[in-house]
């Protein structure tokens, strides 16, 4: 390489997929699905699944979740969008051109939680 150049960094698609799974996160009334075992549920919840598509500098993602009871799913939604666009786009610098939100199940507050309008 000569002086003065520079190389590229690429990012993996899953290392942009935990990017996803962690914006997500950060929306209080969202969350991740419950989990079950041959179809049995059993305790405890797995983060939101995502599915990460990169072109160029260009991402595609789908994002399955739940929305804590009885907060808008329509609002949380939105919010998990803006989230997902922000961070993918401050921790990359890739654009994100569409999220789709999959709301698998309306989950209960945990024990001592609230929910707040």
């Amino acid at each position: 390489m000569k002086n003065g150049e520079r190389g590229t960094t690429t990012i993996r698609e899953q290392a942009v997929a935990r990017i996803v799974a962690r914006a997500a996160a950060e929306i209080g009334e969202s969350g991740g699905v419950g989990r079950a075992v041959l179809g049995v549920p059993v305790p405890g919840r797995r983060p939101a699944r995502t599915e990460v598509r990169v072109n160029g500098d260009v991402v595609t993602a789908k994002v399955v979740m739940s929305v804590t009871y009885p907060m808008p799913v329509r609002d949380v939604a939105r919010r998990v969008r803006e989230s997902v666009r922000a961070r993918v786009a401050e921790l990359t610098g890739y654009s994100v051109r569409q999220v789709d939100i999959d709301v698998s199940e309306l989950g209960r507050p945990g024990a001592g939680e609230r929910t707040v309008r």
